[in-house]
């Protein structure tokens, strides 16, 4: 009985290409179902930017004619306190903290959190400081010490959605806290945030 050497290599090339198949199938279902959370993520994260105001400071304000008012220019969602934007024209008083300018939160490598990763947001958000909880404090009216009572889930979707939005070129002008006032703000910085961290966090 002969054997015929080019079937078994047909079956052997078939089996392969079977394999294969099957196994970028099995990668696309996962990929699939990684993008649906992703989705879903992302789009709890933009419900939360919604109730939570964030576009209230975050995004630049444009009037609008049509209204007659003054509305979020959406074209820069979330971009910051423009760059070339005139500094407030009232005089800083003997108990305000200073002029502090909303940052970039767009996905920006250069001016905005386009480096920024998921745990160093969350830290971030969860320890009231910059870069992860090991910059600078968040200063005030942001308001850290709430977002930081959410769920991790719900900051991590908050990231999803930020991380999902257009990036928009903003350098962000570095704010002007006088330095007596910045300095009691970090001093007693460990207080506050033990005080707000000893609040129970929200259950999702």
């Amino acid at each position: 009985m002969r054997t015929d050497k080019r079937t078994g290599v047909m079956i052997g090339v078939t089996l392969a290409v079977a394999l294969a198949t099957a196994s970028g199938v099995g990668r696309a279902k996962t990929v699939a179902k990684g993008e649906a959370a992703g989705a879903a993520a992302a789009e709890r994260g933009a419900m939360i930017v919604q109730i939570g105001g964030c576009n209230h400071c975050h995004t630049p304000w444009m009037f609008d004619a049509s209204l007659g008012m003054p509305v979020p220019d959406m074209k820069r969602m979330l971009s910051g306190h423009p760059a070339d934007a005139p500094d407030p024209e009232g005089k800083v008083g003997k108990r305000d903290v200073g002029t502090v300018y909303a940052p970039n939160l767009t996905p920006d490598k250069d001016t905005g959190m386009g480096t920024w990763t998921e745990k160093m947001f969350v830290d971030a958000i969860k320890n009231g400081k910059h870069m992860g909880g090991n910059g600078r404090a968040i200063l005030p009216p942001m308001p850290w010490m709430d977002l930081s009572a959410l769920p991790e889930t719900d900051l991590k979707a908050l990231y999803a959605f930020l991380k999902s939005i257009p990036a928009v070129r903003n350098p962000v002008p570095a704010h002007k806290v006088p330095e007596p006032v910045y300095a009691v703000i970090t001093e007693n910085f460990e207080k506050l945030k033990k005080a707000m961290q000893a609040r129970p966090a929200a259950k999702p």
